[in-house]
């Protein structure tokens, strides 16, 4: 008996230990990626600045990722081009999830014929690819910082709509509510009680996940010419204009920044996947 409450306070032990380090890691990302913005924001100005006496200089204490051929700092302007991305990531990641929420819940409750409506809006959407829809939306739109918004916006939402779909159509199932229903409660009652706490932590972790997508998605968009414009600090325009300086050895100009945007991505990658451990039930207790 003794052993088995020695291995079950070990178990006790070892999941607290777990959910902590877990919770560290997304506290740090999450510090992480708002140092980036602030420093980026804050450095705008000054990733603009042109020096032609120190163009094409290679990495170095002093420019930490080396300079452009017009002598701009390319750290700077990477923070810069990260912290911009991240606005459009966030501003873009919202609305298509408030879009997935919608038509995720009207699915689910608006009975068979609006759900056979919005699953087949969904199938659409998931059947055409990303980056052709996106250039259509955002050279309709006239391109810039809202057309490569608008545009991310728009499709995005639909695996996030599928699973607020299955979500709530399981909470809908369940006993529980029920139970509420045959006690009299109102259908906003169950609602806003039963299936919004059920349906918010996936809401949540899907969102998240939402913002590496999207922040992928506005540099390839910037990268082919459809997205942000050349003169704003934007990691799609600095990958782009390194491209022609390759063959001259400027190597610098698209592999830091390339490192750069993979590691904000994973960054956000970090916090969707360690708050999806803390929430949901199936591994919260691992």
């Amino acid at each position: 008996m003794s052993e088995q409450v020695t291995a079950f306070h070990t178990l006790k032990v070892r999941a607290a230990s777990n959910r902590i380090r877990t919770l560290s890691a997304c506290i740090i990302s999450a510090v992480l990626l708002v140092a980036l913005v602030v420093v980026g924001v804050g450095s705008t100005e000054s990733a603009m600045l042109v020096d032609f006496t120190a163009k094409n200089l290679a990495p170095s204490v002093n420019h930490f990722f080396g300079t452009d051929w017009m002598g701009r700092d390319m750290f700077l302007r990477t923070v810069s081009g990260l912290s911009t991305s991240v606005f459009v990531g966030l501003l873009a990641a919202g609305a298509s999830s408030i879009i997935a929420l919608i038509l995720g819940t009207a699915a689910a409750l608006g009975g068979k014929k609006v759900d056979t409506v919005i699953t087949w809006l969904i199938d659409l959407m998931l059947g055409v690819p990303h980056i052709v829809l996106l250039i259509l939306i955002s050279f309709a739109i006239g391109k810039g910082f809202w057309g490569v918004t608008i545009g991310v916006a728009i499709t995005h939402w639909p695996s996030l709509a599928r699973v607020v779909r299955a979500e709530i159509l399981q909470c809908k199932q369940s006993t529980y509510v029920d139970v509420a229903r045959k006690l009299g409660k109102g259908r906003m009652y169950i609602a806003l009680r039963h299936m919004l706490p059920y349906v918010l932590p996936q809401y949540l972790v899907g969102l998240i996940l939402l913002f590496p997508h999207a922040i992928l998605h506005e540099a390839a968009l910037t990268f082919l010419g459809f997205g942000l414009p050349p003169e704003q600090p934007a990691i799609g325009v600095i990958l782009s204009e390194s491209m022609g300086y390759l063959s001259a050895g400027m190597w610098w100009l698209a592999v830091f920044p390339g490192i750069a945007l993979i590691a904000t991505v994973l960054l956000f990658n970090e916090i969707g996947s360690n708050l999806r451990r803390l929430i949901d039930p199936h591994s919260s207790q691992d």
